[in-house]
């Protein structure tokens, strides 16, 4: 990983210690910057061997951490790939309309192993994720409101604007009772299941580390079409 992502998500994860850790830090918000949200993963990076990812908190330092605090991402221009399972680790979604989400993985011979696979049927009907899985096809935000991943969607430039008065109407409430609602709604269904993610990973770790992945991480670094193997 290059030493600007690695620094964006070590900041990232130090962000999320300081929300859990505050008392007076009710609701975070997720947001990017410049007009995107992220693109995901750098695959001129993993062409060499680097992944965004820190040990045991996942994608951006937040897809496989455990945070007890409501948090909302504010989702402007592309979420694609590891943008979307950030999006994913979040508990609502703000979008402005001409935002666009994606598991983009497949088109690069990797899947998305951060939350895309897992969370993703549990936001949207089973077979679109699967569609979109298998695919990589973009979602458009009018569409993925209309499937109920989105909360709410604005426009162009006003989103975090709309997801920080959510925040602000969430916050106004008991924070024990905040606490204990989201604990108990994502408990009990495999939104938040680290079992998953783990279960998941017999079958995503042989893709990650396969020929197929690093001819498609070439190929996007080098603009020409894939040569899959299957190996």
């Amino acid at each position: 990983m290059p030493d600007g992502c690695r620094r964006t998500a070590r900041a990232l994860a130090a962000a999320i210690d300081e929300l859990e850790a505050r008392d007076d830090l009710l609701v975070g918000v997720l947001t990017g910057s410049n007009g995107v949200f992220s693109a995901g993963m750098d695959l001129k990076a993993f062409a060499k061997g680097d992944t965004p990812v820190l040990e045991g908190r996942g994608f951006g330092g937040i897809t496989r951490t455990d945070i007890k605090t409501p948090l909302i991402a504010a989702v402007e221009g592309h979420a694609l790939g590891g943008g979307t399972e950030m999006a994913l680790a979040c508990d609502m979604i703000v979008a402005s309309r001409d935002a666009t989400f994606g598991q983009t993985e497949v088109h690069y011979g990797i899947v998305p192993p951060e939350g895309g696979m897992v969370r993703l049927p549990e936001r949207i009907p089973r077979n679109i994720a699967l569609e979109l899985l298998l695919t990589g096809d973009p979602l458009p935000a009018d569409r993925a409101e209309r499937l109920g991943l989105v909360n709410h969607l604005t426009e162009p430039g006003e989103a975090l604007t709309r997801a920080l008065e959510l925040a602000q109407r969430v916050a106004r409430n008991a924070p024990l009772a905040v606490t204990a609602v989201k604990r108990v709604v994502n408990e009990c269904t495999a939104f938040r299941d680290t079992d998953a993610l783990r279960d998941q990973d017999r079958f995503v770790t042989p893709v990650l580390a396969s020929m197929d992945a690093k001819e498609g991480a070439r190929a996007f670094a080098e603009k020409r079409p894939p040569h899959w193997q299957g190996r």
